[in-house]
């Protein structure tokens, strides 16, 4: 089927007779981890394995950004013994760019330069502009300010201290030769693990009080783009990048905590794009944009979790897509918020 700007599935469920709720939503139920399953269905397990890791993907794109990083833009871990402002600053510099060439490409590309128009956008509004919401009232200036300011430096901060460290041998490490098997599963489990982390770690930023604090910052956003992914509050940065400590426990290389910082960092630009990826002649050739987490933000008390690990099947908190989930899903939250 060809898609065009206004076509949207005959599937989507109607706010009004005008205008359907979604500019673009993806057919059926929006799909978790075949893994945590009974019984276990190993076509599905293999076809999951298979989208992620021999697909064009973000897991790909991160695992690329995050080796090319280690071997030719991270500094020495001799020169990380002792801490240094220069190592410090090259390695923040270099994380302010990665953001900058992630998150603002597609922004150039989806929003600047709408090279893709409205196709397999999920929200039909732009980024707001001219709005008090937002720190100088733009939408995506704020966005820029707090993923740049604070993300990037408190992505940075973890890294250093990590680095450092692993060169004065503090922490467990862990090489190719030495266990093959698990040096190369770390990177299929990593996703999975962080899936965890945020699960906890989202329901604690819901608590009332924290989420006023610093939550609240990032839930501006309810249409989301690039940006928003890692537009924090600097408390909620520091929440969300303790699903690196496990590498402080758990003995592995930095290759792959770097995986998995540019995975939080990075893959929060990509799963926020809006878009369910890029298209090229009709087909989605990079899957970009999270539709779970795309509920999370227009429904908010649902999808706290990522599609990795099911916690939200289990505690009764995950939303397919249906329309028929939406109406439990505002019914929740008028029970937990007391509205009418």
């Amino acid at each position: 089927m060809t898609v065009t700007d206004t076509e949207v599935p005959a599937t989507t469920s109607k706010l009004s007779a005008k205008r359907p709720e979604w500019n673009w939503r993806p057919d059926g139920p929006v799909e978790v981890s075949p893994f945590f399953v009974w019984p276990p269905n190993p076509v599905k397990m293999a076809r999951w394995l298979a989208k992620a890791w021999l697909d064009l993907s973000v897991y790909l794109l991160l695992l690329g950004t995050s080796t090319l990083t280690w071997f030719y833009l991270q500094p020495s871990l001799d020169w990380c013994r002792q801490f240094e402002f220069s190592w410090i600053a090259i390695m923040y510099g270099r994380n302010l760019a990665l953001m900058i060439a992630v998150a603002g490409g597609l922004h150039l590309y989806f929003y600047a330069y709408k090279k893709q128009g409205k196709i397999r956008k999920y929200d039909h509004r732009d980024q707001a502009v001219n709005n008090r919401t937002y720190s100088f009232r733009s939408q995506v200036w704020d966005n820029m300010f707090w993923s740049l300011a604070s993300g990037v430096t408190v992505w940075t901060a973890y890294e250093a201290l990590y680095m450092w460290a692993y060169a004065n041998g503090y922490i467990p490490g862990l090489s190719l030769s030495e266990n093959p098997v698990w040096f190369v599963l770390q990177f299929v489990l990593i996703p999975v693990f962080s899936a965890f982390h945020f699960y906890w770690a989202h329901r604690w930023l819901h608590w009332p009080p924290l989420y006023r604090l610093a939550h609240s910052l990032h839930h501006r956003n309810v249409n989301v783009g690039p940006w928003s992914g890692l537009s924090m509050h600097p408390i909620e940065h520091i929440i969300y990048m303790t699903a690196g400590l496990i590498h402080w426990v758990v003995a592995s290389h930095p290759i792959h905590f770097l995986f998995h910082m540019h995975w939080l960092a990075l893959g929060a630009a990509t799963s926020h794009a809006g878009y369910e990826g890029v298209v090229a002649k009709d087909e989605n050739r990079l899957a970009l944009g999270d539709f779970y987490h795309q509920l999370h933000h227009r429904y908010f008390e649902c999808n706290y979790g990522n599609r990795e690990f099911p916690l939200d099947v289990w505690f009764g908190t995950y939303h397919d897509g249906s329309a028929e989930a939406t109406v439990r899903i505002r019914e929740r939250r008028r029970r937990m918020h007391g509205e009418a």
